[in-house]
C-alpha cells in the first residue's frame, strides 16, 4: 500500500503565510510586509475559482493577536497588508476589538499603510469610520474582478452587484480612506480575446471608484469548480501577453502580482518567455511605467494572436 505524505496540520496560532516584498506608496517604492491570518475563512465560499476556504479553522481572538503580533515582531515596513482569505471587516472572522487593537499597534509602530480586504456587506459606515480612526492610511480591497453584473454573478458566483462596489466605495472614501479594486484576468467560460476585452472594460469603469486598481491573473486553485474544468480541459489560465495586454490599455494606476507565472496551474506563455514576462509585469507594478514592456517578444507571439482569434468561434473551449 502507498502512503501519501502527511500533511502539516493548521496550527491556530500560525498565520497561513508571511512575507516581504516592495509595493508603491505614494509614487515611492516602499517596504511592504503581508500577512495572511489564518481565521475561520470567508462565509460566501461560493465562488467558482477560490480555494482559500481550505485554509480556514475556527480560532479565538487569542489566536488571531498571537498570530499578528508573531508576524509583526521586528517589524520596520511602510506598509502593511492583513488579509484573512476572506473579510476583514466581518466580526464573525475578526471581532471588531482585535480589528481594532492590531490597527491600533501598526500605527504606534509607524507603518504609514494598511491594506485590507472585504466583501461589499461588511463594508458599513460605523465599521469603517472604526478603523480608519485606528489605523494609518486604510486601504481597502474589494474583489469585484468584473464591472459586468452577468459574468459577476452566473459565472464567478461573487453574489453582489455593481452597485454594491459603488456603495462600499462610497463609504470607504466618506471615511476618509482608500479603495483598492481587484479586477480578474479570465473567468471560466470567457475567451482569451473576450477576457481582455472584459479587463479593459471592467477597469475603466471601476476606476471611477477605486484609488487603485489591481489586476489578478486567475491560477487554478485544488478543490474549486475551476480545477475541475481545467482537468477536464475546459480552460486554460490566461495567457501573460493578454495580462501585458491589459495592463497597456487600462487607466492606471494598475498593479499586478502574476502569482503562478510560468506553472501550468498560472498564467503563462509557452514557457520559453515566462520569467521575462513576470519579471516586467512585476517591475510596472512599482513603477507605473508602460516602456517596461518595450521590446517584450517571444516566438509564441504569433500563437497567442491566433487563439485569439480562433476561440472566438470555439464556444469558449481553449485551444492551446
Amino acid at each position: 500500500m502507498t502512503v501519501g505524505k502527511a500533511r502539516t496540520p493548521k496550527d491556530p496560532r500560525r498565520p497561513v503565510a508571511v512575507w516581504r516584498s516592495k509595493e508603491l506608496l505614494d509614487g515611492d517604492v516602499a517596504g511592504a510586509l503581508t500577512i495572511i491570518l489564518r481565521t475561520r475563512g470567508c462565509r460566501w465560499r461560493r465562488c467558482t475559482m477560490c480555494g482559500f476556504a481550505a485554509e480556514g479553522m475556527i480560532v479565538s481572538a487569542d489566536d488571531l493577536i498571537y498570530q499578528f503580533r508573531s508576524a509583526t515582531k521586528g517589524l520596520s515596513e511602510r506598509v502593511v497588508k492583513i488579509y484573512t482569505s476572506g473579510s476583514f471587516l466581518d466580526e464573525k472572522e475578526v471581532p471588531s476589538f482585535v480589528r481594532d487593537l492590531m490597527l491600533r499597534e501598526l500605527s504606534a509602530a509607524g507603518v504609514e499603510r494598511v491594506v485590507i480586504e472585504s466583501r461589499p456587506e461588511y463594508v458599513l459606515g460605523a465599521t469603517m469610520d472604526s478603523v480608519a480612526s485606528a489605523g494609518p492610511g486604510i486601504e481597502v480591497g474589494i474583489g469585484l474582478e468584473t464591472s459586468n453584473d452577468i459574468i459577476r454573478e452566473h459565472v464567478i458566483g461573487k453574489g453582489f452587484a455593481f452597485v454594491d462596489f459603488q456603495e462600499a466605495s462610497r463609504i470607504v472614501h466618506a471615511s476618509g480612506s482608500r479603495v483598492k479594486a481587484y479586477l480578474l484576468l479570465k473567468p471560466p467560460l470567457l475567451s482569451e480575446g473576450g477576457a481582455i476585452l472584459d479587463a479593459i472594460n471592467s477597469a475603466r469603469e471601476a476606476r471611477p471608484f477605486a484609488d487603485v486598481l489591481s489586476l489578478n491573473l486567475c491560477n487554478i486553485q485544488r478543490g474549486t469548480p475551476l480545477e475541475r474544468m481545467w482537468e477536464r480541459g475546459e480552460y486554460r489560465p490566461p495567457w501573460l501577453w493578454s495580462a501585458v495586454e491589459v495592463l497597456l490599455n487600462a487607466p492606471t494606476p494598475i498593479i499586478c502580482d502574476p502569482v503562478g507565472a510560468g506553472a501550468r496551474r498560472g498564467p503563462h506563455n509557452c514557457g520559453e518567455c515566462d520569467a521575462l514576462f513576470a519579471q516586467a509585469i512585476r517591475r510596472h507594478a512599482l513603477e507605473q511605467d508602460p516602456s517596461v514592456f518595450d521590446g517584450l517578444e517571444c516566438s509564441c507571439r504569433p500563437l497567442w494572436e491566433k487563439v485569439i482569434e480562433l476561440e472566438e468561434h470555439s464556444f469558449g473551449t481553449p485551444l492551446v
